[in-house]
């Protein structure tokens, strides 16, 4: 089963950490142009080695990640520690505020073979190069990935409660989202953490380009390593766990954005529609994402001038010849990428992981205004999935169609680095871990 480690982060210096909200940053995935533009602007800002500029980007962040700690500007904490971290929220349409409580650890970046870390999504290639040369060069994991796990007795929370109770760093992010992070040094209690975690598999919800760049870089450097032990720095991987069992766990659609199809019209597409479709026009665009909640194999389709709700015809889903097990089938997101997007649209599976055609978009609003603008020829929108379907798809050992799930919200980059450099990664000797 997995196994976790507490770490010695890096951190800012306590000068610097009095202004944590200037230094923090979003994650590579989800950064805008506008953000980038202004978080580069702060010569400390955690972005300059998460998705860092130049030619050579990678060596750009080596010489930075070098240069702040010549200077002091992070430095190591003297103990290990779990380090706890809680994101308060709310959605919209709702006054509830939400605590998603997780904590951060060191996992060992267990082959997906293995089958204590399971995957859920496909990823795109290029995507994983980019983590992979930015981990070689670092050697500093910059931002955890999201995992689950399942505990129904929530035996870890009150630790929690506790840790985060006396905050190190508390600020309000790009989100709009507090973020909240404590720590725990007590090594009675973090060997609790790291004994539940044994008994159970983890669920990667966020960050499979990551966590895949680690498995590739220790791959590396096992091969290149004849005295490898399994204990150094490179066989782990920074992690952000959160409990399956939790009401704050929320998981968001991910919409499609179409554009660049050669002669598009929208009058045969929507006839090509009505083979295996019902479909039923939409009087006010703006509220497609909310007629289509709720019902199985439900989409909406935004053109410029038009909305249209399509549903599959139960009669049709038997004409699917991916070699999928049903419960991957089924998906709302699968039925989309088969009918919609290679069926109709004409792109096939094989090739839309690297489409030029097919983007992502999280966000219902920019859809609509993206193809009112006809910056996008049309706008798929969705459905959120459950994490029953989630554990469901990671159970028969197959992959969801990529970016299917957004678990919402974000961790943010800058509250902490940790470092798998042999002489940093490995704990004193008086810490009672190995």
């Amino acid at each position: 089963m997995a196994e976790i480690k507490p770490i010695q982060a890096w951190r800012y210096n306590a000068k610097l950490a009095q202004s944590i909200d200037v230094l923090t940053s979003p994650l590579f995935d989800v950064v805008s142009d506008k953000q980038r533009k202004v978080l580069y602007q702060h010569p400390y800002n955690s972005i300059h080695i998460s998705v860092p500029l130049g030619d050579n980007p990678a060596e750009e962040a080596s010489q930075k990640l070098a240069e702040w700690k010549e200077k002091g500007v992070i430095l190591q904490d003297r103990l290990p520690g779990i380090y706890v971290y809680y994101q308060y929220f709310k959605l919209a349409g709702s006054p509830k505020e939400f605590c998603r409580k997780g904590f951060i650890a060191h996992v060992r970046a267990y082959d997906w073979s293995e089958n204590e870390i399971l995957r859920h999504e496909s990823t795109m290639p290029k995507a994983v190069n980019d983590r992979i040369a930015l981990l070689e060069k670092l050697q500093m994991h910059v931002s955890p990935t999201h995992g689950l796990y399942t505990d129904e007795t929530f035996e870890l929370e009150q630790y929690m409660d506790e840790a985060i109770s006396n905050p190190l760093y508390e600020t309000e992010d790009y989100q709009g989202v507090r973020d909240v992070l404590g720590v725990i040094h007590d090594a009675r209690v973090i060997k609790l953490f790291i004994n539940l975690i044994a008994s159970k598999k983890i669920i990667l919800a966020d960050g499979h380009h990551r966590y895949e760049g680690s498995i590739a870089y220790r791959k590396k450097q096992m091969a290149a390593n004849p005295n490898h032990t399994g204990k150094e720095g490179y066989n782990f991987h920074l992690m952000y766990f959160t409990n399956t069992e939790a009401d704050d766990l929320r998981i968001l659609p991910t919409h499609r954005i179409i554009k660049g199809l050669p002669e598009f019209n929208e009058e045969e597409l929507l006839e090509k529609f009505k083979e295996d479709f019902i479909i039923k026009p939409v009087e006010d665009a703006d509220t497609i994402n909310e007629i289509i909640m709720g019902k199985k194999w439900a989409f909406g389709l935004l053109f410029k001038d038009n909305a249209v709700k399509v549903r599959l015809k139960p009669e049709a889903f038997d004409k699917m010849t991916w070699p999928f097990p049903d419960v991957v089938k089924g998906l709302d997101l699968t039925v989309m990428h088969y009918f919609i997007i290679e069926k109709i649209l004409g792109i096939p599976g094989s090739e839309q992981t690297r489409s030029d055609k097919v983007e992502f978009d999280r966000s219902f609003s920019d859809c609509l205004a993206k193809v009112i603008k006809s910056e996008a020829q049309l706008a798929i929108i969705t459905q959120e999935i459950s994490i029953e379907n989630v554990k469901a798809v990671c159970a028969s050992g197959y992959t969801m169609p990529q970016k299917s799930t957004y678990f919402y919200p974000k961790v943010i980059c800058g509250f902490l680095f940790s470092s798998i450099k042999e002489d940093e990664f490995q704990t004193p000797p008086y810490s009672g871990f190995e």
